[in-house]
C-alpha cells in the first residue's frame, strides 16, 4: 500500500485529529502517502434541531463508514465520544490514540466558574448528559441547546448570545484554543462522556494490512479504559437520545469506573460505580449497569426511549 485514506468529516476539529492520526502514520512508515476524504454527514447538516432530535451522534459517522465499506477510504478517524455502540457489520475500531483531557470545560467571557454562574444564566450545550447534570446541580440555570463546530459555538457566546458555554476540553486542547478554556469541570460535578478526550481508527475488519499500519498508534492503557465504558453504554443498550456517562480510570492493574443515567431535565439522576482487575474491563462495565438498573435506569431509558 502506497497511499493510505483516511474519511473525515470536513469540521475543524474533525480534520486536526484525522492530520494527527496521518503524520503519525507518515512518521512510522516510509513511503506511505497519507490523503485526507473531507466528509459533510448528516449531523453536520442538520444543525437547527437538537442533536438528539436529529437522530444522535451517529449521524456524524454514517458517510464516513459507507465510504470504507464501498473502499473510498481506508480508515475513519473519530471522537470515540461520536462512535455508536454497534458499528456496521464488517468495521470494527481495533485502535484508540492516547487520551487527552477527558473533562468538560466551562467557557465564559465574565464568570471564573459554574459556581460563579448567577441566578438564569444562560448556558449553551448540545449535549443532554451535561444538561441532565447541570440542571441537577444547578437548577436555576437556564439550559439552551447549542450545536455547530467549536468556533461557531464560541462566536456565538462571543456576541453575547451565552454566558457560558460547555465544550469539551480536549477539543480546544487540540485546536489551539485552551487560552478559552475557563474552568475544568472536575468529574465529581460532571461525569464525561463514553471515550471522551479519546480518538478512535475504524478501518473494515478483512482488511489486515491496514490494521498492522495503523496499530502501532493504539495506546493500551487508554483502550481498556474505553472498552469498560463502552461495555457500560452496551448493557444500558445506551444512545444519543439519552443522557448516560461513563468514565474509567486506571492506577496500579485496577480500574474504577463511574457510571450516570438520568433525565435530561435533572428531576433524576442515578450513579453508580465500581473497581476490578484492569484486565477485565467489559465485566466491569457490565457490573456498574447492572446496579444503574438495580436503581431504576432501565425505566429511565425506556421511557426516554419512546418519547
Amino acid at each position: 500500500m502506497t497511499v493510505l485514506r483516511i474519511a473525515t468529516r470536513k469540521s475543524p476539529l474533525a480534520l486536526w485529529q484525522a492530520r494527527y492520526v496521518g503524520d503519525r502514520l507518515a512518521q512510522l512508515h516510509r513511503g506511505i502517502e497519507v490523503e485526507l476524504l473531507p466528509m459533510t454527514t448528516r449531523g453536520d447538516r442538520f444543525l437547527r434541531a437538537p442533536l438528539a432530535a436529529a437522530g444522535g451522534k451517529g449521524l456524524f459517522l454514517k458517510e464516513l463508514e459507507e465510504s470504507l465499506l464501498d473502499g473510498r477510504a481506508d480508515v475513519a478517524v473519530h471522537s470515540m465520544k461520536d462512535v455508536p455502540v454497534e458499528l456496521p457489520d464488517g468495521l470494527h475500531v481495533p485502535v484508540v490514540c492516547e487520551r487527552t483531557l477527558p473533562l468538560d470545560a466551562l467557557v465564559s467571557n465574565r464568570f471564573a466558574s459554574l459556581e460563579a454562574l448567577p441566578r438564569d444564566a444562560r448556558v449553551g450545550t448540545s449535549s443532554l448528559r451535561r444538561k441532565c447534570q447541570l440542571r441537577r446541580r444547578f437548577p436555576d440555570l437556564e439550559v439552551v441547546d447549542l450545536r455547530g463546530n467549536v468556533n461557531t459555538r464560541l462566536s456565538k457566546l462571543d456576541r453575547g448570545d451565552f454566558d457560558a458555554i460547555l465544550l469539551a476540553a480536549a477539543g480546544l486542547h487540540r485546536l489551539g484554543l485552551s487560552a478559552r478554556l475557563t474552568d475544568l469541570i472536575d468529574a465529581d460535578i460532571m461525569l464525561p462522556a463514553v471515550g471522551q478526550g479519546v480518538i478512535g481508527i475504524e478501518c473494515r475488519r478483512e482488511d489486515a494490512e491496514v490494521r498492522t499500519l495503523v496499530s502501532p498508534l493504539n495506546h493500551a492503557p487508554t483502550l481498556l479504559r474505553v472498552r469498560a465504558e463502552r461495555a457500560l453504554n452496551a448493557a444500558l443498550g445506551g444512545g444519543c437520545q439519552v443522557p448516560i456517562a461513563g468514565f474509567a480510570e486506571l492506577a496500579d492493574g485496577q480500574m474504577r469506573l463511574r457510571g450516570l443515567v438520568g433525565r435530561p431535565d435533572g428531576s433524576a439522576v442515578l450513579h453508580a460505580e465500581a473497581s476490578g482487575p484492569a484486565d477485565q474491563p467489559e465485566d466491569l462495565g457490565e457490573r456498574v449497569a447492572d446496579v444503574l438498573i438495580a436503581q431504576g435506569a432501565d425505566g429511565i431509558l425506556r421511557e426516554l426511549y419512546q418519547q
